[in-house]
C-alpha cells in the first residue's frame, strides 16, 4: 500500500482539483483507494464527490478549565495567575482559556477542574470512488496537526482492513502543522504550483519541507499559460534542483464549470485541455506507485 500527498506551497493553485481528478483516474485504473482531506481548517474535497456520511467522531484536542461554584472561595488566586485573562467573576471564558491548567494548580480549594473539550470532528464518508476520511476543526481551536494525524491513522486502518492499494491525501496549503502531519511517512509528494512569483517562492518552501522528510517530490505547473515566462522560470528552478516536472496544465474555463457542478473536471469534460493534461499526468504519476 502506497501513500501519496498532493500539496502546494500556497492556496489557490488548484491542488484539490488535481486531487479530485486523480481519485477518478485511479479508480478507472482499478486501484482500490482511500482518500483523505487533511485540510481541517477549510476542507473542500467532499464538494467534488457525492458522499454519504457513515461516521462522525468527536475530536478532543484541548482542555478547558471550569470552576465549581459550590467549592470556589473567591480568593482570586486563579484570576491573578491566569495570563490569558480568561477568568472573570469566577467563570472561565472557554474561548480565551488556553487549557494550560495553572488555575487548577494554584486553586487552594480544588474548585477548578480541567475538562476535555470538543476541538473538531472526524468524518468517514462513502463515495462512488471509495471511502473518504475528512475532518473539521472548530473555529479558534488549535492542534490542527494532531487531528490530521488522527485522520491519517483512520485512513490507514480502513486501507489495511479492506486491503486497499493506495491512500491519497489532499493536504492543506502552505507549510504549517497540517502539511507537516500530512507529509510525514508518505511515499510521494505531488506539488501543485502556479506561474507567479509567489508560486515560485512558496514552491521553494514546500520543496524544503518535502526534502526534510526524504520524500520523492514531483512538480505540476497549473495554469502555466497565464504567464509562460514565469512557468519557464519555475521549470529552470526544478531542473537546477533535479526535480521532476510531471506536466504543465493549461488554464481552462472547464475547471470552473466542474467546480460549479461539484464534480472533478475529468468527469465534467474529459476532452478539455485541462482534462487531457491531467489524464496524461496521471499516466506518468502512476508509474511511481
Amino acid at each position: 500500500m502506497k501513500e501519496v500527498a498532493i500539496v502546494s506551497g500556497k492556496g489557490g493553485t488548484g491542488k484539490t482539483s488535481v486531487t479530485g481528478s486523480f481519485i477518478v483516474l485511479a479508480r478507472e485504473d482499478k486501484l482500490d483507494i482511500v482518500f483523505a482531506d487533511c485540510d481541517v481548517d477549510a476542507p473542500n474535497l467532499h464538494l467534488l464527490f457525492k458522499s454519504e456520511l457513515m461516521d462522525r467522531e468527536e475530536y478532543h484536542g484541548s482542555r478547558s478549565a471550569e470552576i465549581k461554584e459550590e467549592e470556589c472561595i473567591e480568593c482570586d488566586i486563579c484570576v491573578d495567575n491566569c495570563r490569558f485573562g480568561a477568568i472573570e467573576d469566577y467563570k472561565v471564558d472557554p474561548i480565551l482559556c488556553e487549557g494550560c491548567g495553572v488555575c487548577n494548580l494554584v486553586c487552594p480549594s480544588d474548585a477548578v477542574w480541567m475538562r476535555d473539550r470538543i476541538s473538531g470532528y472526524i468524518f468517514t464518508s462513502k463515495t462512488d470512488y471509495g471511502p473518504m476520511v475528512h475532518g473539521l476543526l472548530r473555529a479558534g481551536e488549535e492542534s490542527s496537526g494532531k487531528i490530521v494525524a488522527e485522520i491519517r491513522s483512520k485512513s490507514r486502518t480502513i486501507a489495511e482492513r479492506d486491503d486497499r492499494d493506495l491512500i491519497m491525501i489532499d493536504a492543506a496549503a502552505g507549510i504549517g502543522c497540517q502539511v507537516i502531519a500530512s507529509l510525514s511517512g508518505v511515499n510521494i509528494a505531488l506539488i501543485v504550483t502556479e506561474p507567479t512569483k509567489s508560486g515560485l517562492h512558496d514552491l521553494e518552501r514546500i520543496i524544503g519541507l518535502v526534502k526534510h522528510f526524504e520524500i520523492t517530490p514531483l512538480v505540476c505547473i497549473n495554469k502555466y499559460d497565464l504567464n509562460e515566462d514565469m512557468a519557464e522560470e519555475i521549470e529552470d528552478y526544478c531542473e537546477k534542483n533535479e526535480l521532476g516536472i510531471l506536466k504543465k496544465i493549461p488554464f481552462d474555463r472547464s475547471v470552473e464549470g466542474a467546480i460549479n457542478a461539484g464534480i472533478p473536471v475529468v468527469k465534467h469534460d474529459e476532452n478539455c485541455g485541462a482534462s487531457k493534461a491531467l489524464i496524461e499526468m496521471w499516466g506518468e504519476f502512476s508509474e511511481y506507485l
